[in-house]
Parts: C-alpha cells; structure tokens; sequence
C-alpha cells in the first residue's frame, strides 16, 4: 500500500453505492462510509436520515495518485450517480442524499471545477452537485461499513446498489482490481 495516499470526500445519494463502487477502483485502497458538512457533531444514521443534522452521506475514497488520479475518481462519480436531481438518488429523498464534492485542497477545487462544467456539457446545464471544502467529516457507524460486500442480497442491494456496480464494471473494465 502507498504512503502518499489522498482523500476524495463524495456524495451521490446513499454512501452504500458509493462504497461499493469504489472498493473495486483499482488504485483505491480504502473507502469508508460517513457523514460530511453538517454542522452537528458525531450525528447517527437516524439523525442523518430525519435530515436534521445538515450532513449528506458521503464515502471518503483513499486513493493512490499514482494509479489513479483524482479526475478520474471524479470521472466515475459522475457515471455511477444522477448529478441532476437535487436533494434525491431514485426513492432516497433528502437533503442526505445530495450530489456533492466535498475537496481537500484547492487542486482538488480546480479539478472539480473542470470536471464539473463538462459533467454541465454532458446534462445540459442541469448538474446540481455542490462543491466546498469538506467539513465535519464523521465515520459512520460499523454496520455501514462494506455493506454491499456483507449484504449483497439484501433488497436495496440487490434492486439498487447492484445496478450501479454492474454500470461501473461495464463502463469502466479497465480501472477495476484485478
């Protein structure tokens, strides 16, 4: 494993597809499930989900620039997610399940910048993801942690999470683990 690791903070509806995706990315080593810019401290699930707390759920990607760069990262973002519909992926309503990019440095901010106005190009000016700086950043709770993985016939697994996992190895072979 890499030392010189960096962090994507992302949000595309529930950190469950997010997670799943991302740990097959080859160059990824880690993907932890969270809660991101809220302004609560250590909120809960059911605090996220009642939408009270501010914080979307978000997956922090650990990734090898080396291997993979942080537009692609993006690039995949953009293909697994629906950057249009704002406050909501599929039946997940809420201000939790927000398009958002949340950066940790201003090269991070640039890149975003690109890759969202050619994500803008793609939708016809209909991307609604939010860019800032990560804040608040919690781990969430362990039970959320490779939930796909541990639960992958479940019925929002099987129904939601799979599709987009079957879309990300269709559309991007080359960038899975081997």
């Amino acid at each position: 494993m890499s030392t010189n690791l960096e962090q994507a903070t992302l949000a595309g509806g529930c950190f469950w597809c997010l997670e799943a995706v991302y740990g097959q990315v080859d160059g990824v080593e880690a993907v932890e499930s969270g809660y991101s810019n809220g302004p609560v401290a250590n909120p809960s699930y059911e605090q996220v989900c009642s939408g009270s707390t501010g914080h979307a759920e978000v997956v922090k990607v650990s990734f090898d620039p080396q291997r993979i760069s942080y537009r692609e990262i993006l690039e995949i973002f953009f293909t697994i997610h629906d950057p249009t519909s704002l406050n909501r992926q599929g039946n997940d309503v809420g201000t939790q399940y927000r398009s958002g990019i949340y950066v940790h440095t201003p090269e991070q901010e640039r890149v975003a910048r690109e890759v969202i106005a050619e994500a803008n190009q793609t939708h016809g000016g209909r991307v609604v993801t939010e860019l800032k700086p990560v804040d608040n950043y919690w781990r969430a709770e362990d039970y959320h942690q490779h939930y796909y993985a541990n639960h992958p016939d479940q019925g929002y697994c099987a129904f939601v999470v799979g599709p987009k996992v079957e879309k990300f190895r269709k559309t991007f072979a080359a960038r899975l683990k081997r």
